[in-house]
C-alpha cells in the first residue's frame, strides 16, 4: 500500500460550493471501551480531527452506549469548533439529550435499538406524523434536522412534507455497486440529487463512503453539502495516520487545493 502524504488546511476558508466533512468517531468509542479508560481520548481526537481539517464531528449514541457515552456527546459540544452532528433514533432519552446539548444538526435514523449500523433509511410516508411532530420539537431550539433515507423520490418527498431541512442519503447501495459499475451506482443518487434541488431540501450522504468511491459521489453530487464518514476513514488511518488520512479525504472533496 502506497502512502500519500498530504498536507491538511485546518484554517481554510469554507466556500459555498464546497462539502464539508465530518468525522464520525463512534469506532474511536469504541476501541476506548473495549478496554475500559480513556485510551484513546474521545475528546482529543475529536479536537485533532478538526485541528487537520475536518469541518465537523458526528456521533451516533445508542441506546446501550456501545460506544459513543451521552456523556461523551455533552463533553464534545464544549469542545468542537465546527459543526456537531448527532444521530440517532428519536426516542424520549435521544430527544432529551440533544436538547441539553443542543447541536448544529440532528439527523433523524430508523434504527431498531440493536442495530449494528443503519442500513436503510425512513420511510418518511409510513411514519410522516411522528417524524413531523419530532421535526417541529427539535427546531424549536435552532437545530438543523437531517433525515436518513434512501435514494427513492416518495421518501424524498415525505422528508419535504415533515419540513426537514435536508436529507442524508443512505449511500450503503452506492458504495456495494460502485466498484463493479460506478454509472450504474450512481445513477438513482443523481436523480434523488436533481429532486431534493426541485423540493428544496439540502443533501447530506453517509455509509461506505471511502478514499475510493468519494470523489465520483461527490462529482455526480456538486450540490452535497456533507458527508458523514468513519468506519473507513478510522481504518484507513491505521496505515496513513489521521492527520493524513483526513487530508486525502479532503482531496476527494476537492477541498484542500
Amino acid at each position: 500500500m502506497k502512502i500519500q502524504v498530504i498536507h491538511s488546511s485546518p484554517n481554510q476558508q469554507i466556500t459555498e460550493s464546497m462539502t464539508k466533512l465530518s468525522v464520525n468517531i463512534n469506532k474511536v468509542a469504541l476501541l476506548r471501551n473495549s478496554r475500559g479508560g480513556n485510551l484513546p481520548d474521545l475528546i482529543q481526537v475529536a479536537k485533532d480531527c478538526e485541528r487537520f481539517g475536518a469541518h465537523g464531528i458526528t456521533v451516533h449514541p445508542r441506546p446501550d452506549e456501545r460506544h459513543i457515552k451521552f456523556y461523551d456527546v455533552v463533553a464534545l459540544k464544549e469542545v468542537v469548533k465546527g459543526e456537531l452532528n448527532i444521530e440517532g433514533y428519536p426516542s424520549e432519552t435521544f430527544i432529551k439529550l440533544i436538547k441539553k446539548v443542543k447541536p448544529h444538526q440532528v439527523t433523524l435514523v430508523p434504527d431498531a435499538p440493536n442495530a449494528l449500523t443503519s442500513s436503510e433509511g425512513w420511510d418518511t410516508m409510513k411514519h410522516q406524523h411522528f417524524l413531523k411532530q419530532v421535526i417541529l420539537d427539535i427546531k424549536q431550539f435552532g437545530i438543523r434536522v437531517s433525515l436518513f433515507v434512501d435514494p427513492i423520490e416518495q421518501f424524498i418527498e415525505g422528508a419535504a412534507i415533515v419540513e426537514a431541512d435536508r436529507v442524508e442519503l443512505y449511500t450503503g447501495t452506492y458504495a456495494k455497486t460502485y466498484p463493479k459499475d460506478p454509472n450504474k451506482a450512481i445513477l438513482k443518487y443523481g436523480k434523488a440529487a436533481k429532486f431534493c434541488d426541485m423540493l428544496g431540501l439540502e443533501i447530506n450522504a453517509g455509509h461506505d463512503l471511502n478514499l475510493e468511491n468519494l470523489a465520483f459521489l461527490k462529482e455526480n453530487i456538486p450540490q452535497l453539502k456533507e458527508v458523514s464518514i468513519g468506519h473507513a476513514l478510522i481504518s484507513d488511518a491505521l496505515y496513513y495516520g489521521l492527520e493524513n488520512t483526513i487530508g486525502m479525504y479532503l482531496m476527494r472533496l476537492d477541498a484542500v487545493k
